[in-house]
């Protein structure tokens, strides 16, 4: 809180004055590829994302993933990104989270002083207006990698942050994969073997998310066997209610991971600027943990039946090169 002033105006140094030229441009151009091909082009498995969503999606913008592919980082331009600076980087687009040991009417008075001078955007904000058409039967490719153990990836279509069934499939989530006891692992993991990792991964966003199944394969299992699987405890989430005593495990996790994100001033911060930004609703941070409670049982199955089926989904097995197919 000593510091206040100096990040306020940090911040706003930042929103009204950054200095935009072609060597800083290209300097972070540079900056960008190498970690793109240091966190995807040379990871294991580090595609997946870019491979899952241009699949997932054919016209909204989420088809491509946010760090983009290289030909499109070499052909930005100099007045691209001034654009975009000017259009987005403006007081009438964003929300500033405090959090800490201040006082309320001179922090006012140092956000007037240091953001009042900053003029507000003359330029239109562009938001999509896309409705994404259902996928219309299910998706399937090979991907060959740089990888020892293959994989299978399974996307399926979800629905949006913030709607009901949102907290519903987050709650789906946990029983999946929310630690060592979650029935991903716990099957495909540890009585099986046939997978050395199993996860579920919720990627939602403010249009319909994903909603991400991932397992890499023990050694000798292909991928159709550990694919499988996976449908098989999956499909077990459509056939009947989680038990009381799992579901109120679930419970108990997301709780835990509620309080513990907001236990900092930095994730309180965090959170309120989400909920603002996001929701358009900052007092969430009070009342979010009420929308989980308000879940049931029968609502994990209900959504379980409506999204986790083969036509709404893409699955994709990632391959060593040039063994398309083989067990490993």
């Amino acid at each position: 809180s000593n510091q206040l002033k100096l990040g306020l105006w940090l911040e706003s140094e930042r929103m009204g004055f950054a200095k935009i030229e072609q060597v800083g441009v290209n300097t972070q151009r540079e900056v960008v590829k190498e970690e793109k091909r240091q966190r995807m082009d040379n990871q294991p498995y580090g595609s997946i994302l870019t491979e899952t969503l241009k699949r997932a999606y054919k016209v909204h913008p989420y088809r491509w993933a946010p760090i983009g592919s290289m030909d499109h980082l070499n052909a930005a331009k100099l007045e691209e990104f001034i654009d975009f600076y000017k259009t987005f980087y403006v007081p009438n687009n964003a929300v500033l989270s405090i959090a800490g040991d201040f006082n309320i009417a001179e922090t006012k008075k140092l956000i007037e002083e240091y953001f009042a001078p900053i003029p507000k955007g003359t330029k239109a904000i562009p938001r999509p207006n896309v409705t994404e058409p259902a996928l219309g039967g299910e998706v399937r490719a090979t991907v060959e990698d740089n990888i020892q153990l293959p994989a299978v990836i399974q996307a399926y279509r979800a629905p949006k942050q913030g709607s009901d069934e949102y907290y519903a499939f987050n709650m789906l989530s946990s029983i999946l994969s929310g630690g060592p006891s979650s029935r991903m692992n716990k099957v495909l993991v540890d009585q099986k073997q046939l997978a050395v990792q199993a996860m579920s991964l919720p990627f939602f966003n403010e249009d319909a998310g994903l909603f991400i199944n991932l397992a890499i394969a023990n050694m000798g299992i292909k991928p159709d066997a550990l694919e499988s699987s996976i449908d098989s405890v999956v499909n077990d989430l459509k056939l009947k209610l989680v038990s009381e005593e799992e579901f109120q495990k679930v419970k108990n996790q997301i709780e835990t991971g509620f309080v513990s994100s907001n236990s900092t001033m930095a994730g309180i911060a965090e959170s309120l600027a989400n909920y603002e930004v996001y929701f358009g609703d900052a007092n969430l941070i009070n009342t979010e943990l009420a929308r989980y409670q308000k879940v049931t049982r029968q609502d994990l199955l209900n959504v379980a039946k409506r999204y986790l089926n083969k036509d709404n989904r893409v699955v994709l097995h990632y391959v060593q090169k040039g063994k398309a197919g083989g067990a490993f």
